[in-house]
């Protein structure tokens, strides 16, 4: 995920942006000592970097209970997170989907979907904790999509997207790019809970966001997320 820093934003301070880098690519939460083994650091400073991140609104912590012992915290980034003034843009992670999406092959939106597909199989970290929503959800937020959860009933979700992190190149190839982040999210969302199935997926105007996915299943009747 590409990151746009200004003078003044926190993820200037390299550990900071490390740790905001493994959040990204995890594409889930994670507890503070796991990210101070994945960035090589002492748990303590650990946490005062991610507190520092949390007043600044880039990532989000909660509690998980697990056993008998005592609550950890877990962190995520945060769904609206703006680091440097700009949502993330993604557009590493999408130049690399569109290498794998072509290989060679015939430009063909109904093969790009599906090769997306295959890719958006691979992105679920099964390391985590988090219940199946909650992983869809900060995976979707990990990728700068800025997801804003919408309830439609017992078991249904709509999460509207109101960023476009591959905005400039969906202005010139919208039928190419879409059908990409298209096969990607059903990918990662069948890979999460394959009972949970994507009823449908709305693009918008990529350069104001606001694209919808639509969700039905179990995963999210089994959750209490929503608005």
């Amino acid at each position: 995920m590409d990151l746009t820093i200004g003078a003044d934003d926190v993820l200037n301070q390299p550990s900071r942006a490390g740790l905001f880098n493994l959040l990204s690519s995890l594409k889930r939460s994670a507890s503070t000592d796991e990210l101070a083994k994945g960035v090589g650091l002492h748990p303590n400073g650990v946490r005062q970097h991610l507190e520092i991140m949390l007043d600044a609104g880039i990532v989000v912590r909660e509690q998980e209970k697990i056993g008998r012992g005592r609550p950890r915290d877990v962190w995520a980034i945060d769904p609206n997170a703006e680091p440097g003034g700009l949502a993330p843009t993604g557009y590493a992670e999408l130049s690399r989907w569109l290498v794998r999406a072509i290989d060679g092959g015939p430009v063909d939106p109904e093969r790009i979907e599906e090769r997306g597909r295959q890719i958006g199989m691979g992105l679920a970290d099964r390391g985590g904790h988090a219940d199946p929503e909650t992983r869809f959800h900060d995976a979707l937020a990990a990728m700068g999509l800025k997801p804003r959860r919408k309830r439609r009933g017992a078991d249904r979700m709509t999460y509207c997207l109101e960023n476009c992190p591959y905005r400039d190149a969906a202005v010139d190839q919208r039928t190419i790019i879409c059908a990409l982040h298209k096969g990607v999210t059903a990918g990662l969302l069948s890979s999460i809970d394959r009972d949970t199935q994507m009823t449908d997926f709305v693009p918008k105007d990529p350069l104001k966001g606001g694209c919808e996915i639509k969700v039905k299943g179990p995963m999210i009747s089994g959750s209490d997320a929503g608005d």
